[in-house]
């Protein structure tokens, strides 16, 4: 099993590379408000701001391939 470590840092390398920046703005004005909103770390809901983000990658992605 890949140590979970390594797939974050793969995930982020595909996450920067690949997304267009058009799709990288939108996730980081959609969820940095979001963060801000919180005065501890603990506060924020992450299982919900990876939540938002797929459906925005997922709505700019639809119907493409990376097969």
């Amino acid at each position: 099993m890949t140590p979970i470590d390594v797939e974050h840092r793969i995930a982020t390398y595909f996450f920067h590379r690949y997304l267009p920046e058009k799709v990288l703005i939108e996730l980081e004005s959609t969820l940095l408000p979001l963060c801000l909103m919180v005065e501890e770390e603990g506060e924020i809901d992450k299982d919900e701001l990876v939540k938002i983000a797929l459906d925005i990658i997922e709505h700019h992605l639809e119907g493409k391939d990376f097969k």
